[in-house]
């Protein structure tokens, strides 16, 4: 399982990702571009490419993890699998809910899910907690981004 996890985290992860990607696409293209953003919002093309760097890191953090084992790996596990789901969660309030304040309150939640599991991660392998210090900046930034978008378009 140590060197199969370096496969399955990651594509665990990428697999959230696109099924939140596939269900959130008709929103993404018609209703995503109507609604007033931030002039710090990125351009579009930046999106994906981000996530899948982010997926990439939080699976490679949650498969040294695995790979070093110890009592801290069902915790470390736990919180990856909630993390993950909050993640999904909030692809599907944003888009296709349009419940900008509920998923701005999603995100506060993932981003303390995401400080927690780093920190279970530093229990096991500094490492893979340092490889989640982009997510935790990405989903601040994006955090701001969606208080935007609440504000701007209520």
């Amino acid at each position: 399982m140590k060197k199969f996890g370096f496969i399955l985290f990651p594509a665990i992860s990428l697999g959230v990702g696109a099924l939140a990607g596939f269900l959130t696409k008709d929103s993404l293209a018609n209703v995503y571009p109507l609604l007033e953003k931030s002039s710090l919002t990125p351009p579009g093309w930046v999106f994906p490419i981000a996530w899948t760097v982010l997926y990439l890191l939080m699976g490679i953090g949650m498969a040294l993890v695995e790979a070093r084992g110890g009592p801290e790996r069902s915790r470390a596990l736990t919180l990856f699998g909630i993390q993950l789901a909050l993640n999904f969660g909030w692809s599907l309030l944003f888009f296709n809910s349009g419940a900008y304040l509920s998923a701005l309150l999603c995100l506060i939640v993932l981003w303390v899910m995401i400080l927690a599991m780093a920190g279970s991660f530093a229990s096991v392998s500094r490492l893979a907690a340092w490889l989640q210090i982009p997510y935790l900046l990405w989903v601040a930034f994006a955090g701001c981004l969606n208080a935007a978008v609440w504000v701007l378009n209520w």
